[in-house]
């Protein structure tokens, strides 16, 4: 089925006839012509998509209120521990996508695997999350302007009009120039948190301007630890609670490699490369940083208090305050510039993935069959409409508080995030059993996670703890109604998802016996087959023209 066109992209062939495949609950069906993804992402597009995915506010700003809400320690410990949870989650996803990449996503392993119902559910939440933070992002970008505008002379429609016109292009375009773009970026994301990384290091040895040598100052007078809600052991236990909102909205979006297998080259070879890089980001880019931040900026510092008052910009970092307080003037507004790059790039990959999902529940036939169409570039025009079209919402933040608003987006899109991450954990379980069940060896699968079944089994328990407490705050003092439902209306939307489905469907869940592994995979098979060949034979002819690519370059993607 696969073949390398003219220009060397590697994609569906559109074939007069109609291609047939598999189904929810194995049931063959016939695809008709003009609902097909093409495999246009390569290797190092997959591979930095993956890397530089999550990298955004939630990191570079998030981190300032954590700090200075619970020490830090704590948020060492928390950032710690999600990332683990964080990677459990990537590696069933990685090995479920490697033995067999759907189009569907997320959606089509969950239906196949565990429930037609659980696919249901798990499409329609993390659709809900990614059409919520699309415009949350675009909301996001004009305040990160405001740095420069803090007077507002210019509406913030503006911006997020240009914003959206612009993403919405990028999407249209098609995946190739998706995935090139998101590759540049991304690529410059990398090397931004990694000059942070290092700046910050140099700053706590004293090579600042200041040369102030902080080391570990910080951790010993204000202390690790700060407390919240109460004094003691309970109040610094409840500090450190409350920061596993900010730990998980960091990482969310981890997980979007999975929706880009679909469009992936050789996806069996780039996915589980991804996916294994996925553990050296999250030491890197987020135990490193957070732990360098903890030692820069104490958790009572009265700019760090003031910044997290300010707007969603560079005012707004602990790495800003850091900056300020070791005497750099100037990049303050470079990492504003930054961090704009960082928003804009966000909502371009959250309104392709939003654009994905729904077009892989279309495919499942779990949403109006026109989302699915293509057009000759391999786009789901319709679904990216619908989609643009709901992120015109970001409109009705010009005239509220947008700081509430964000906050109120942030406990909205967590508990989503955090259901998508219970609903792949358990498919992954599922098609465990199913894989036992059905005799097939682990010798067969192209990528296996390294902590198997058990790894899923306590990352889900840990997910499902975080979901249920994580706005725990709201029920001391005096009961916030608002940050209640924001905090929870997720959990009930997805329990009706699920049980509404399966009353007016009667659907049962998959039995492990009878779970489809196969349909399809033979089709991959031959893609995959096909590509390495071409592959092969065009570093043949070009083998002297690539030595320095291959020598030096190739390992990284």
């Amino acid at each position: 089925m696969g073949a390398f066109e003219d220009s060397g992209i590697f994609k569906r062939k559109h074939e007069s006839s109609a291609n047939v495949i598999a189904a929810e609950e194995g049931v063959m069906v016939t695809e008709p012509d003009g609902h097909e993804l093409h495999r246009a992402l390569k290797a190092r597009h997959i591979t930095m998509i993956a890397i530089g995915g999550a990298i955004g506010t939630g990191l570079i700003i998030g981190t300032g209120s954590a700090l200075q809400k619970a020490g830090p320690a704590s948020i060492l410990i928390s950032y710690s521990m999600v990332g683990m949870v964080v990677y459990m989650v990537m590696c069933g996803l990685g090995e479920m996508a490697s033995w067999l990449p759907l189009a569907s996503g997320f959606t089509g392993y969950a239906v196949r695997f565990c429930d037609p119902a659980l696919g249901f559910a798990l499409g329609y939440t993390y659709w809900f999350k990614y059409i919520i933070v699309t415009p949350n992002q675009l909301t996001a970008g004009a305040l990160v302007i405001k740095f420069w505008d803090p007077d507002g002379r210019v509406n913030a429609g503006v911006w997020i009009t240009i914003f959206l016109v612009l993403i919405v292009s990028i999407n249209y375009f098609g995946i190739q120039f998706f995935g090139e773009f998101e590759f540049w970026l991304s690529s410059f994301k990398v090397i931004v948190i990694l000059g942070l990384i290092l700046l910050s290091f140099i700053l706590m040895l004293g090579g600042g301007p200041t040369h102030d040598r902080k080391g570990f100052r910080y951790w010993k007078n204000p202390g690790a630890f700060n407390t919240y809600i109460d004094d003691g052991a309970a109040g610094r236990f409840y500090a450190f609670w409350a920061t596993m909102v900010s730990a998980t909205f960091a990482y969310l979006g981890t997980e979007l490699v999975g929706v880009t297998v679909g469009e992936a080259q050789n996806p069996r070879k780039t996915i589980p490369r991804a996916i294994k890089l996925t553990f050296y980001r999250i030491v890197v880019f987020y135990i490193l940083s957070v732990l360098l931040v903890g030692t820069l900026v104490p958790y009572d510092s009265p700019d760090l208090i003031f910044a997290n008052k300010q707007s969603n910009s560079a005012a707004a970092s602990p790495f800003v305050v850091a900056i300020e307080s070791a005497g750099i003037d100037v990049l303050p507004h470079i990492l504003n510039a930054c961090i704009l790059l960082f928003v804009f790039s966000a909502a371009n990959s959250d309104l392709y993935i939003a654009t994905r999902t729904i077009y892989g529940l279309s495919k499942e036939g779990k949403a109006p069959e026109f989302l699915s169409r293509t057009n000759s570039r391999g786009v789901p025009v319709y679904a990216l409409g619908l989609c643009s079209a709901i992120a015109c919402i970001a409109y009705m933040n010009v005239t509220n508080d947008s700081k509430t608003v964000f906050s109120y987006f942030v406990d909205l899109v967590t508990v989503f995030g955090l259901l998508s991450w219970i609903s792949l954990l358990v498919t992954h379980i599922y098609f465990v059993r199913a894989r036992k069940a059905q005799n097939v060896p682990e010798s067969d699968l192209a990528y296996k996670a390294p902590f198997g079944v058990a790894g899923s089994y306590c990352a889900l328990a840990f997910c499902i703890l975080i979901c249920l407490t994580k706005s725990y705050d709201v029920f001391t003092v005096h009961f916030n109604y608002k940050k209640f439902i924001t905090g929870y209306l997720g959990i009930p939307l997805y329990l009706i998802l699920i049980f509404g489905y399966k009353i007016v469907t009667k659907s049962k869940t998959v039995a492990p016996h009878e779970a489809d592994l196969w349909s399809g995979k033979d089709a991959v098979d031959r893609e995959e087959a096909e590509f390495l060949a071409r592959k092969a034979e065009h570093e043949e002819k070009h083998a002297g023209a690539n030595w320095f690519y291959r020598t030096f370059v190739s390992w990284l993607f």
